[in-house]
């Protein structure tokens, strides 16, 4: 069964990596970074070995994103960086093909411990089944 496995940040999240402290929270230092990076990269290069990643990738920042939506006239209405400082949205994700819901729960336990510096707002690991045809929806 595939899963996509994601974690959330808010602008704020992104700044602190970017060492900017939010007002609830740590800045991040260089080192930091460095052992979030590694830990990812360990986590993929796993995953990567046992055959179970399927795709994987971080997203830009909030405040990067567009919404493309249809107002009531039919017209194409588009709005740029749409979230506020704190609103939390998917950071990066993985798409995982895992034997079981138990091994992609013990995978997204993992990835929620990837090392931050303390005081970082406490996120969940979000683990939603990608449905096949075969499954029904």
């Amino acid at each position: 069964m595939k899963y996509m496995v994601m974690v959330e940040a808010s602008q704020a999240d992104y700044e602190a990596m970017n060492g900017r402290a939010p007002e609830h929270g740590p800045a991040w230092s260089e080192e930091d970074m460095r052992a979030m990076f590694a830990f990812m990269e360990e986590v993929n290069d796993d995953l990567a070995r046992s055959g179970e990643l399927v795709d994987a990738n971080g997203l830009a920042e909030p405040a990067r994103t567009r919404l493309v939506g249809v107002d009531d006239n039919g017209d194409t209405v588009i709005t740029d960086d749409p979230y506020g400082k704190d609103d939390v949205l998917i950071a990066g994700y993985w798409v995982l093909d895992c034997e079981s819901p138990e091994r992609v729960t013990e995978i997204a336990a993992r990835i929620a411990r990837c090392p931050v510096p303390e005081g970082t707002p406490d996120r969940p690991v979000v683990v939603r089944p990608v449905p096949d045809a075969a499954d029904g929806v």
